[in-house]
């Protein structure tokens, strides 16, 4: 079985419900794991994303803010949603596939501006959810898993427009990239994306600040594909679709894709 796979930070998926229809229509990933969807699941756009082929969903959603979405043209059964450092936030769910692959799709709190939890609650709240995410891989050790999104760190040097102007910039600082690949190792995770494109700047963020976002390109790699030591190998095709950054009424983030063969 062959399927595709891409996640991203939608910024709200009723506002962009537009562009969800677009990317679907023209792109046609097997699966999509939004983030961000600040709607309650009831809310969610369901009936157009059924009439676009993608009859099935997992959701947790806040009226708001945060939210996480698993849309899907094949068959997925909820598996369930965890709440790291007892926010109370929707930030994860998770789906398993007819085949036995269970997706995980995590929206990691952004943790503020100043990477310093004593002065900065926000910043606390993000190490914390790292650090359970971290144990909880340790008690269950995921297997032929996949994990999915916005994880709002870019841990390599190639994966930000400036390694040395972004070191004391939260989602780069070494606390965070420290917190981040302690995650990984936990759950024996492959960086799929990396796997794929081992070399070179590459970005799925661009500020909305930035007047001319292209010209400027000063990203990040937040968005994150990974999957589990013993299909790893199973990875292909990875890539950003930088494009979409420029759809109209578009989400700060670009989608990030990858294929599976298992």
């Amino acid at each position: 079985m062959t399927f595709s796979l891409a996640t991203w930070n939608i910024n709200s998926v009723r506002l962009r419900e537009p562009i969800v229809l677009k990317l679907l229509a023209e792109h046609g990933p097997d699966v999509l794991c939004l983030q961000e969807c600040k709607s309650p699941v009831d809310k969610i756009p369901r009936e157009a994303f059924n009439a676009a082929g993608y009859t099935h969903m997992v959701a947790r959603g806040d009226k708001g803010y945060n939210g996480v979405a698993i849309l899907s043209r094949l068959p997925i059964e909820e598996v369930g949603a965890e709440d790291f450092a007892g926010l109370g936030h929707a930030r994860h769910v998770s789906a398993r596939l007819e085949n036995g692959v269970t997706v995980h799709n995590f929206y990691v709190p952004a943790g503020g501006d100043e990477p310093n939890r004593e002065r900065n609650v926000k910043f606390g709240q993000k190490l914390d959810y790292l650090t359970e995410m971290r144990d909880w891989f340790h008690a269950q050790k995921p297997e032929k898993s996949i994990m999915v999104g916005d994880l709002n760190i870019a841990p390599r040097e190639d994966d930000v427009w400036d390694h040395k102007k972004l070191l004391k910039i939260v989602s780069h600082t070494p606390v965070e990239v420290e917190h981040l690949a302690q995650v990984q190792d936990a759950g024996d995770w492959v960086d799929i994306t990396r796997q794929d494109i081992p070399e070179g700047l590459l970005y799925s963020w661009w500020s909305y600040r930035a007047k001319d976002w292209d010209a400027a390109d000063k990203g990040r790699r937040l968005d994150h594909i990974w999957a589990t030591g013993d299909i790893a190998q199973a990875g292909h095709s990875s890539h950003v679709l930088r494009d979409a950054r420029g759809w109209e009424k578009p989400s700060d983030h670009a989608p990030v894709f990858a294929t599976f063969d298992l």
